[in-house]
């Protein structure tokens, strides 16, 4: 059964995950440095771990600060009024103060999630969109870290926030998202296909969902996304792809669903994306456990 998590207050959202709060300069050895540099005071992070099932909701709502969110195991999608963006498991989520947003779950997920102040984020060159992020190695131990820290140990937390941050800003930004334009009439085409991701949708019927000629919606398009319809369908029909297989899909099954000609066409599409066919990004990045019909 799902489960939903709806009408819930940025107060409320706070105390469910983890926080970024400001501290006072005394509190860390650092920050005297750090003041000097960037005007901001000592900061403090307590890591939470949440676990959803597979199809939980976490409905609409916003934070005063911004949220990164680390996706341990699963995949989220993330939805906002101007995109939509994909969390496979080991990947995380910026999503910036006052965004109102809706997470849906994809398998068991478990989730670590931060609060983090406008000065901290901007110490850590977090942008003013959503934004998903490759994770290293070494974040995902300091978040490892930051949740093994006992009751009381600031020195050893001042520490490991200097590098959390400083790590933070050195993570690589992925194309795992899509956008969504502004314009009604495309908005509304647009979120036709998103309910329903198919390589069969025609420009032409896309033109007609919009109430547009085919030349006006292909070059409004453009001017909305930043891409061409046949790209912008290709991600949408890519990043589903990447949220089917995460729940154990495979392959073949996703590519006839999603109207490729063939699994080559889409593990093409797939490759031309995310850099390396479906099998071969899932294993190499731990995300998913593919079924045996991959």
């Amino acid at each position: 059964m799902q489960q939903k998590f709806h009408g819930v207050d940025s107060r409320t959202t706070r105390d469910l995950f983890l926080r970024l709060a400001l501290w006072s300069e005394t509190d860390s050895p650092y920050m005297g440095k750090q003041k000097t540099m960037m005007n901001v005071e000592s900061t403090a992070i307590d890591v939470t771990a949440l676990k959803f099932r597979p199809g939980d909701v976490f409905g609409r709502h916003s934070h005063d600060e911004g949220q990164f969110a680390y996706a341990a195991t699963g995949c989220v999608s993330v939805f906002t009024d101007k995109g939509n963006w994909i969390v496979p498991a080991h990947r995380a989520i910026w999503v910036p103060s006052q965004i109102s947003h809706e997470m849906h779950m994809h398998g068991s997920v478990t989730m670590l999630n931060t609060f983090i102040g406008h000065d901290a984020a901007r110490m850590a060159a977090l942008p003013p969109s959503c934004q998903v992020y490759g994770v290293s190695d070494l974040l995902r131990q300091l978040f490892d870290a930051m949740l093994a820290l006992p009751t009381g140990a600031r020195m050893r937390r001042a520490r490991l926030e200097a590098i959390l941050l400083d790590e933070l800003s050195g993570m690589p930004r992925l194309p795992l998202s899509v956008p969504v334009p502004q314009d009604p009439r495309l908005s509304k085409a647009c979120r036709y296909l998103l309910d329903a991701p198919t390589q069969a949708m025609s420009i032409e019927k896309m033109a007609n969902l919009a109430n547009m000629s085919r030349r006006t919606f292909t070059r409004q398009f453009r001017e909305a996304t930043g891409v061409s319809f046949v790209a912008w369908k290709q991600q949408v029909c890519v990043l589903d792809a990447l949220s089917r297989l995460s729940q154990g899909a495979s392959v073949k099954d996703v590519s006839v669903d999603l109207g490729y000609s063939s699994t080559s066409a889409f593990s093409a599409a797939f490759k031309l994306l995310l850099g390396d066919a479906p099998v071969r990004y899932l294993s190499r990045y731990g995300a998913l456990t593919l079924s045996s019909n991959s």
